[in-house]
């Protein structure tokens, strides 16, 4: 929440996230030039992350549990994109929500819109190159992302608020542990979501997602034609 980082850490992740947040938005130009078509996309992705991240769970003092929505920004269009919409979405809570904050902004951007994203892009690349099945390549990617977050989490405020017996580390599996309790079936419970998204997505825009290279013609194929008419 607003205020809740002491000096020098919330300056700290502010320096952390804005080079992504730089390459992000040329990388955003770039795509709306090349494929204007891939925006209903771009707002869908991001009304997603609005709409997930706001159902937020009481959970550590200072901070809640919540699912983030940004792991199928980047399946789609990679993180630093995902950090753009992020941004965007953490903003507007902040302003009009109360949820989150101003100096805490560039602490719950990394974690949510650069650190989950980055590690929900990784998951699904190398599923695919392990020829896992589509939507459980989804699934994992979303699931394990979200969770991503929160240990990065986790690590932010155990840095911030050491423990006066086992340090950061021992702060870090006190918050961690906490965020467990609410995190993980909220994470297993975005991670279906967000299959099932893909799923309609494939069966109503599959082509653009050839375009954006999530997946290849063939796959896409193979995909329309286990889904039944």
């Amino acid at each position: 929440m607003e205020g809740f980082l002491p000096h020098p850490w919330w300056e700290a992740w502010y320096a952390l996230s804005l080079p992504v947040v730089v390459y992000g938005i040329y990388r955003m130009n770039q795509l709306v030039k090349e494929r204007r078509e891939t925006l209903p996309l771009l707002a869908l992705a991001g009304a997603f992350i609005f709409v997930l991240s706001s159902l937020k769970l009481p959970s550590v003092t200072g901070s809640c549990s919540h699912p983030t929505g940004a792991g199928m920004g980047a399946i789609l269009f990679g993180p630093a994109i995902t950090a753009v919409l992020c941004l965007v979405v953490l903003v507007y809570q902040a302003l009009f929500l109360a949820h989150g904050g101003l100096t805490t902004l560039g602490a719950n951007l990394f974690s949510m819109g650069i650190a989950g994203p980055a590690v929900a892009y990784l998951i699904y690349r190398s599923a695919g190159k392990l020829k896992l099945n589509f939507y459980i390549s989804i699934f994992l990617a979303v699931t394990v992302a979200d969770l991503a977050t929160y240990i990065v989490t986790s690590l932010q405020l155990a840095l911030a608020f050491p423990s006066a017996t086992g340090g950061v580390v021992g702060s870090f599996y006190a918050f961690g542990a906490i965020f467990a309790v609410t995190q993980i079936p909220l994470a297993i419970l975005e991670g279906v979501v967000i299959a099932l998204i893909f799923k309609y997505i494939i069966q109503v825009k599959g082509d653009v997602m050839v375009r954006l290279r999530v997946i290849d013609e063939k796959r896409l194929g193979e995909l329309k034609g286990a889904i039944p008419a």
